[in-house]
């Protein structure tokens, strides 16, 4: 499907909604699961976490992706994974934005931890494939 048909498409299904300036949309779902859209500032592109969605991205479907970035991830993880980025990056206005939040509302999915941020690469692992 073209771009403009997919994007027609896409507000026709209530899914028009924009990712915020200073954001980039992504679509996350593993296999078998339903992606969703979401809003990702565009500083969390350059973490490392990020970098190795990416990654995964670009093996299981190539540069050749139209629209929305696609990342073959289980949602649950991918939130995980950019709560930790948002932490490691200590952000005070961006945050993550789920853009298929019921009725088209954006929710943004955000809490503040007082201890230090430990990653644990291996627990990633199930976005990942080997």
């Amino acid at each position: 499907m073209h771009g403009k048909q997919q994007q027609q498409q896409q507000q026709q299904q209530g899914k028009g909604v924009v990712a915020p300036k200073g954001c980039v949309t992504v679509r996350v779902g593993a296999e078998g699961e339903e992606q969703r859209r979401f809003a990702v500032p565009l500083d969390h592109l350059k973490h490392p976490l990020f970098g190795a969605l990416l990654e995964e991205a670009e093996r299981e479907y190539g540069f050749e992706q139209q629209g929305a970035i696609a990342i073959p991830c289980r949602v649950d993880r991918f939130v995980h994974v950019e709560s930790l980025i948002d932490q490691d990056l200590h952000h005070g206005g961006h945050h993550l934005v789920d853009l298929d939040a019921g009725a088209g509302a954006a929710a943004a999915h955000h809490h503040h931890h007082n201890s230090q941020i430990h990653l644990h690469l291996p627990r990633f692992a199930g976005c990942f494939r080997a």
